[in-house]
C-alpha cells in the first residue's frame, strides 16, 4: 500500500506563487499515475494535472496550463506541483493521488491512493 503526504498549501495573494509536494511512502510502482486534484467549497473535486511516474508525461485540466506544472523526483519519490500566477478561483484543497495505472485517467474514483490535502487560498 501507498502512502501520500501533502504539503506546502497556504495563504497567497492573487499573482503569487506557491509549490505543493506529495511524499510517497510505502510500496509503489514505476507505472504509477500521479494525479493532482482540488475541491473547493460546495464544489465537486476536479482533476488539475497528472504525470507518468516512469517517463514524466504530464496531463493537464484546461484551467491551469500554463500556470501550474507537476513534475516528480523519482529519487525523493516525490511529486510537486509548481503554482504560477495564482488566481483567486485556484482556491481549493488540494489533494495528490496515486492511480496504478499506465495510461491517464482523470477520473477520482480511478485512483487507488490518496493524501490528506492540503489547503490552497488565494486573496484578491
Amino acid at each position: 500500500q501507498v502512502q501520500l503526504v501533502e504539503s506546502g498549501g497556504g495563504l497567497v495573494q492573487a499573482g503569487g506563487s506557491l509549490r505543493l509536494s506529495c511524499a510517497a511512502s510505502g510500496r509503489t510502482f514505476s507505472s504509477y499515475i500521479m494525479g493532482w486534484f482540488r475541491q473547493a467549497p460546495g464544489k465537486e473535486r476536479e482533476f488539475v494535472a497528472a504525470i507518468r511516474w516512469s517517463g514524466g508525461s504530464t496531463l493537464y485540466a484546461d484551467s491551469v496550463k500554463g500556470r501550474l506544472t507537476i513534475s516528480r523526483d523519482n529519487a525523493k519519490n516525490t511529486a510537486y506541483l509548481q503554482m504560477n500566477s495564482l488566481k483567486p478561483e485556484d482556491t481549493a484543497v488540494y489533494y495528490c493521488a496515486a492511480d496504478r495505472s499506465s495510461s491517464f485517467r482523470i477520473r477520482g474514483a480511478f485512483y487507488d491512493y490518496w493524501g490528506q490535502g492540503t489547503q490552497v487560498t488565494v486573496s484578491s
